[in-house]
């Protein structure tokens, strides 16, 4: 049942997100050119090296006036905590509970919030990115991850953050689907667990404790009746 509710309220979320923006563009089409996306269409589309991508991507995310900048990159913080969102619960619904670390939703949610800003900051200025690698070096961070997968969230928010900074959302939210849902498939299959091996996904299974004590809970809510504890073999 939690796998089945998270599957639901995953696609669900998706369906709404796309289809809000669909319609937008669909009877707005001239809003298109004011909003963080295309930049992943540039990038592909752009011939020649580095440099040439680089600066289709700058020309894909130009503004004229300040009011116009203000509200791209609003909207491209606005786009980051969308495609962030839908992660945390991920993370929150999968993890086993003696690791689970409240911390990590709290850098899900920010991290590509301060990744995408920093990345409309310095794009332009090849000096402003060496001096922010030095900020970056004098700071030690002591915070260790608990687990690598933990660190696969964390690669996310950056790759979410920086798809965001260049313009192009619609990749961020790619990223955040093939994520999510992979994550998902592998939680409810089990794949690579082996017997009396430490899990970082909590356990999928549906005749332990707390998943019949969750369905019971549901089925009290519905019926409006007081669950009885479960029975001990």
């Amino acid at each position: 049942m939690r796998a089945l509710k998270l599957f639901a309220q995953l696609s669900i979320y998706y369906l709404i997100l796309i289809a809000g923006v669909w319609l937008v563009l669909r009877y707005f089409p001239g809003l298109r050119e004011f909003l963080p996306i295309g930049g992943a269409e540039e990038l592909i589309n752009a011939s020649g090296g580095k440099t040439n991508a680089l600066e289709a991507v700058s020309q894909a995310a130009a503004v004229k006036s300040l009011g116009e900048s203000l509200g791209w990159m609003g909207l491209a913080i606005a786009g980051v905590l969308l495609t962030a969102l839908p992660v945390s619960w991920v993370y929150m619904a999968t993890r086993t509970a003696e690791e689970y670390d409240q911390s990590l939703i709290s850098s899900i949610l920010i991290l590509p919030v301060v990744v995408g800003s920093i990345v409309i900051v310095v794009q332009h200025s090849l000096a402003l990115a060496f001096a922010l690698g030095g900020i970056a070096g004098a700071v030690r961070f002591k915070n260790s991850l608990k687990s690598s997968g933990d660190a696969l969230y964390i690669l996310l928010s950056v790759g979410i953050g920086l798809s965001a900074g260049i313009g192009a959302v619609e990749l961020a939210l790619v990223m955040s689907f093939a994520f999510n849902y992979c994550f998902l498939a592998l939680w409810v299959s089990d794949y690579g667990e082996r017997q009396g091996m430490k899990r970082y996904m909590s356990d999928f299974d549906p005749n332990d404790a707390a998943s019949v004590a969750t369905a019971a809970a549901a089925a009290a809510a519905i019926t409006g009746t007081t669950p009885e504890p479960p029975k001990t073999p």
